[in-house]
């Protein structure tokens, strides 16, 4: 006889209460989001496996107010961040490439404009972009340039008409077919403190003359995403396509680190799917006449991958309570990032290896996540990176050179 085994059934796994006393307009939100992974459930490993990347589930997000990410603006239908982050948690519990759909789209794309553009942009922008009528993306990375992406090369130069910008960029998602790029440039600065000029965010339509992209191929991780490198010569933008609310990197770092929160919280997604597979397969998997889940050492493993997953409930939770008092550091952010995709790759394994052979077969989904997650904890600023901020903070000595 083949058993066949139903592990994605969610169990809503809360063990210490955390989310048991939050407000009824967060629940409705993640309730939302629930019934979209139900929606996309029956082909998310199908899409995966063929590195498809169906923008009708993006569209069908904007629909849902699934993509503002907590961002505030002018006909928004704004998220606290504790709402933010449990669509986020529950859309990557589904599909991980959807969850950074979010981070692209909202969380980098959505918050630049609304935290740095100016009326006439805001306007513009940000309603069309929060429902996904158009796609957006948010250029910084750059072949040579990753985690001191402080050090980019692409270059902004002003002229009679505006300015015309030169230079690569990598990993940059929604650059293809979309709408419009958030291109971050190095432009001229007499200030001796930016060194090699001053760092600005253009948005570049993407049929503008001179830009084009290719979408990066061979990706084994979220692949129902894609990422495209970007290349830009001599695009020529007016002078309205500043954001004028950018001066130097640390306008882009205000970006970054209130998207950070929100790799925390799809961490957590992904590692409350491991659990969730692991514990529902061992109590329908038979071996030696009796279900795993009557073995101690199937017992134990459940009980480390459950401590983990609270742990990171904890750690999202306190945060998105920080964030909605204005409280929340950027370290702080660095923290939960660096402990949640820590812990999450843990989980994973551990369920991958709990489900054996098993574990490697798509239809079980956790072999998705295993691997989605090796590009979750390298995006947004990979560990070693947040250990550096963390460091620098505890110690007050910088070990950046």
């Amino acid at each position: 006889m083949i058993q066949d085994y139903d592990v994605s059934e969610p169990l809503d796994t809360d063990f210490y209460r955390v989310f048991a006393d939050i407000p009824e307009a967060d629940r409705a939100a993640w309730r939302t989001a629930r019934q979209f992974v139900e929606e996309i459930w029956p082909t998310v490993n199908e899409a995966w496996e063929n590195a498809e990347y169906p923008l009708e589930r993006v569209r069908r997000m904007g629909e849902l107010g699934l993509l503002n990410d907590g961002v505030a603006g002018e006909g928004l239908r704004t998220l606290s961040p504790l709402a933010a982050g449990l669509v986020t948690m529950e859309v990557s519990r589904g599909d991980g490439s959807l969850g950074t759909i979010i981070a692209i789209q909202g969380g980098l794309a959505l918050r630049t404009i609304a935290l740095h553009g100016s009326a006439e942009q805001k306007a513009r922008w940000l309603v069309p972009v929060e429902r996904a009528e158009v796609l957006a993306a948010f250029a910084l990375t750059e072949p040579l340039h990753g985690s001191d992406s402080v050090a980019l090369e692409t270059t902004a130069v002003p002229d009679a008409d505006g300015w015309v910008i030169n230079g690569t960029k990598k990993w940059i998602g929604h650059a293809l077919g979309g709408a419009v790029t958030i291109v971050w440039a190095r432009v001229p600065s007499d200030d001796p403190e930016h060194r090699g000029g001053a760092v600005r965010g253009f948005l570049v339509p993407q049929d503008t003359p001179g830009y084009s992209a290719e979408v990066l191929t061979g990706k084994m991780a979220l692949r129902s995403v894609h990422q495209t490198r970007v290349t830009l010569e001599n695009v020529r933008v007016p002078a309205d396509a500043v954001l004028p609310g950018t001066q130097s990197f640390a306008d882009t770092a205000r970006v970054l680190y209130a998207t950070r929160l929100g790799v925390a919280w799809s961490a957590l997604g992904h590692a409350v799917a491991c659990y969730e597979a692991a514990l529902n397969y061992s109590q329908q998997r038979v071996q030696f006449g009796r279900p795993l889940a009557q073995s101690q050492l199937v017992q134990e493993r459940l009980a480390q991958m459950l401590s983990d997953v609270t742990s990171m409930q904890l750690h999202c939770r306190h945060l998105a309570e920080l964030d909605s008092r204005g409280e929340l550091d950027p370290v702080m952010a660095s923290m939960a990032k660096y402990t949640c995709t820590r812990k999450a790759r843990v989980v994973a394994s551990i369920a991958r290896d709990m489900l054996g052979a098993n574990g490697v077969l798509l239809e079980n989904h956790v072999i998705r996540h295993l691997i989605d997650m090796e590009a979750v904890h390298t995006y947004e600023g990979t560990e070693s990176i947040q250990a550096l901020l963390i460091g620098r903070r505890v110690t007050g000595e910088s070990a950046f050179r």
